[in-house]
C-alpha cells in the first residue's frame, strides 16, 4: 500500500527527485494544479460542480469512471493537496478487506488526533466485490475517509447502489485533440520534469499525429512522445527530430476501446440501432464499423439489424426484414472478415428504407390488453372444427370463407369489442396497405347502409 502526502510521506526529499527522475514522462508530466489539468472542463472548469464543491469546502466521497489516461489519478492528487489531506492508494485487484480496514484505522487516527482528512483513493474499484465495497460504506457516510473511486467501468452498473448514493459520480471524457497536444508541447517546454533539457524539434504534424492516434488518452499520447524523442538522445546529433515518420513509429496502432461485456458494447449496439432508425447510413456504417473493429460476435450484430428491421422499418419496406434475415444466415456461414459485407449492406440499406414501427406498436399493445385485460374467448364460428365432436358444438358452423366472395373478403367478426391495434403510416409499403384497408371498410360501410 503506498501512501503519499502533503505533509508526511515515506521518502526524503532526495529520494523523492530521484524517483521522479526516473519516472516515464507521463508520470513526471502529471499536473500539481488545477491550472495543469487538462480536459473535463464540464466539471471542473471555473463555476462547474466540482470546482464550487471545493471552493465551498463541501466535498463529498467521489466516483471518477472513464477510459484510461483521462486524468482519473492525477485530479485525485491534486484534489487531495488542495484540502490538504493524507492520500492513500489502494488498487482493487490486488486490496483485501484487511487493507481496507487498516486505512480506516489510520483514518480514524488522524481525525482523533487532528491531524486532517484522509483521502483514501481506490483504482478500478469495480474490481471490489460487495463485501469489499460494504466494508466502506460507514466511514464513507460519516466523512472518517474521503472515498475516490477510479473506475472504467459504468458504476451503476460495477458499483453497490448504497456506496453510488454516498458518492457523487463523475464522468471523465477522452482527451480533445487539442487537449493532448498542449500536453505534449508542455513537455517538450518543461525543463524539470519534461523534455524541455534536450534540444528537441518538433513539427506540427507529427503531434497531431500521436494526439489522434492517443485517441484520447494522454499517456498514451506522452509515452509514445517519450519513446521517439529518448531512442534518439544517445545518437550523437545535436538536435532531436520528432517528425511524422518518428511519430509513426512511436506510437502503436490504436486500440479500439470495447469491451463484449460492459456497459460500452451495449452503448454501440444502442448508436447503431439508433442510426438505422434515424435513417443516417454513414453515422450506421460508422457504429457498425465500431462493433466489427471491437471483435463483436457477428451473430449479435446481426441480431440487433434484425430487429431493427422488424421494428422500425416494418412494413413499410418488408424486404429490409427479407435481407436482414439473409445477412444472418450468410455472416453465420462465411464468418469474419468477409460478414462485415452483408453485415454493412442489411445495416445501410434499412437505414436508407421508409420508417414505420406500425407493426412493433400493434403487437406491444396486444400484448399489454392480453396481460392486463380480462381475456377475449375464441369466437365459435373462429374455432377448429376439424375433429369429432366439433360439429356438434357449433364450432365454425357459422364461419364464411372469404375465398368464396368475389373480393376475397366478407365482412365477419374475428375480435369481439374490436380494438384498433394496427394503424398503418402513409409510408413506402404500408401505405398500399393503408389504402386496401380503407377499401374494405369503404365495402362494409357500403354493405350495411
Amino acid at each position: 500500500m503506498a501512501e503519499t502526502g502533503k505533509n508526511n510521506s515515506l521518502f526524503s526529499d532526495m529520494e523523492k527527485a530521484q524517483l521522479q527522475s526516473n519516472a516515464p514522462l507521463a508520470a513526471r508530466m502529471r499536473p500539481q494544479t488545477l491550472d495543469e489539468f487538462a480536459g473535463q472542463k464540464d466539471f471542473i472548469g471555473p463555476g462547474k460542480l466540482l470546482r464550487r464543491m471545493l471552493d465551498a469546502g463541501s466535498l463529498s466521497s467521489l466516483i471518477f469512471f472513464g477510459p484510461p489516461g483521462t486524468g482519473k489519478t492525477s485530479l485525485a492528487t491534486i484534489i487531495t493537496n488542495i484540502i490538504n489531506a493524507k492520500f492513500h492508494y489502494l488498487s482493487a485487484p490486488a486490496a483485501s478487506v484487511a487493507d481496507i480496514r487498516t486505512v480506516i484505522q489510520q483514518a480514524r487516527d488522524r481525525l482523533i488526533t487532528s491531524s486532517g482528512k484522509t483521502v483514501l483513493f481506490i483504482d478500478e474499484i469495480h474490481r471490489f466485490n460487495r463485501a469489499q465495497q460494504d466494508v466502506l460504506l460507514n466511514d464513507v457516510e460519516t466523512g472518517v475517509i474521503l472515498l475516490i473511486g477510479a473506475t472504467t467501468e459504468n458504476p451503476y452498473f460495477a458499483i453497490n447502489s448504497p456506496l453510488i448514493s454516498r458518492s457523487t459520480i463523475f464522468e471523465f471524457k477522452p482527451l480533445e485533440k487539442s487537449e493532448i497536444m498542449e500536453l505534449l508541447k508542455r513537455a517538450l517546454a518543461d525543463k524539470k520534469r519534461g523534455l524541455g533539457g534536450l534540444n528537441v524539434r518538433a513539427t506540427e504534424d507529427a503531434l497531431e499525429y500521436v494526439a489522434i492516434m492517443s485517441d484520447g488518452d494522454g499517456r498514451k499520447a506522452l509515452t509514445a512522445l517519450e519513446i521517439g524523442v529518448m531512442s534518439q538522445k544517445n545518437s550523437g546529433i545535436e538536435s532531436i527530430k520528432f517528425d511524422i515518420e518518428v511519430a509513426k513509429e512511436s506510437i502503436q496502432q490504436k486500440a479500439i476501446v470495447f469491451d463484449p461485456t460492459g456497459d460500452s458494447h451495449y452503448d454501440l449496439a444502442s448508436a447503431l440501432q439508433k442510426s438505422m432508425r434515424g435513417s443516417d447510413p454513414d453515422a450506421t456504417v460508422y457504429w457498425l464499423a465500431r462493433l466489427i473493429a471491437g471483435g463483436q460476435d457477428p451473430r449479435f450484430i446481426a441480431r440487433r439489424i434484425a430487429v431493427c428491421a422488424a421494428e422500425d422499418v416494418g412494413n413499410a419496406d418488408p424486404m429490409a426484414t427479407v435481407l436482414a434475415a439473409a445477412a444472418i444466415q450468410v455472416s453465420e456461414f462465411v464468418g469474419f472478415p468477409e460478414a462485415q459485407l452483408p453485415l454493412a449492406q442489411a445495416a445501410i440499406y434499412i437505414a436508407c428504407a421508409p420508417k414505420s414501427n406500425a407493426s412493433a406498436k400493434a403487437i406491444w399493445s396486444a400484448l399489454s390488453d392480453v396481460k392486463t385485460k380480462r381475456t377475449i374467448p375464441v369466437p365459435k364460428h373462429l374455432k377448429d372444427s376439424h375433429y369429432a365432436g366439433a360439429k356438434k358444438q357449433g364450432y365454425g358452423a357459422e364461419y364464411k370463407y372469404p375465398h368464396d366472395w368475389p373480393e376475397g373478403f366478407v365482412g365477419q367478426e374475428y375480435l369481439p369489442g374490436k380494438t384498433a391495434y394496427y394503424s398503418p403510416t402513409a409510408r413506402g409499403r404500408e401505405k398500399i396497405m393503408k389504402d386496401y384497408l380503407q377499401k374494405l371498410e369503404n365495402m362494409l360501410k357500403e354493405v350495411k347502409s
